[in-house]
C-alpha cells in the first residue's frame, strides 16, 4: 500500500515520541508473560489472523476502550498493525493518555509473519 506524504508526516510525528519493540523483543517477552499485545488492526485483519495470545482493540476504539479494559496505566502494551504506522499512532495516543511502558512492534504484522512467528485464526 502506498501512503499519502501527509500520512507519512503523521506517523512520523509519533515515532519520535514512542518506543519500538523488535519481533524478536515481542516474542520473548510474550513468552516470560511481560507484556500485553494488542492488535489496533482492523476486525477484518483480525479475523484473516493475528499473533497469537493478542487481544484485539482496533485503532479506532482503543483510545474508548483501553481504560476500562487494561485500567494499569504501567502494564507493559505493544502495539502492532499491518506494517506499524497505524501501531505508531496509537502508542502514541496511549503515552498522551498517560500509559507509560507502551511500545508500537516495528514491521507490524507483515513482519511477524516474514519471522515465522506463531499465529492464530480469531477466537469464536
Amino acid at each position: 500500500m502506498k501512503h499519502s506524504p501527509e500520512f507519512l508526516r503523521l506517523v512520523d510525528d509519533a515515532k519520535s515520541r514512542i518506543r519500538e519493540v523488535s519481533i524478536d523483543e515481542t516474542r520473548k517477552k510474550l513468552e516470560r508473560g511481560e507484556a500485553k499485545v494488542i492488535d489496533v488492526r482492523e476486525d477484518n485483519e483480525w479475523a484473516a489472523g493475528h499473533i497469537a495470545g493478542a487481544d484485539h482493540m482496533g485503532r479506532g476504539v482503543i483510545e474508548r476502550d483501553i481504560i476500562e479494559r487494561i485500567p494499569q496505566k504501567n502494564a507493559e502494551l505493544i502495539l502492532y498493525c499491518g506494517g506499524g504506522f497505524r501501531s505508531a499512532l496509537s502508542a502514541d495516543n496511549l503515552q498522551k493518555m498517560g500509559y507509560t511502558n507502551v511500545y508500537s512492534m516495528a514491521g507490524g504484522w507483515r513482519a511477524w509473519k516474514e519471522a515465522g512467528a506463531p499465529v492464530e485464526a480469531a477466537r469464536g
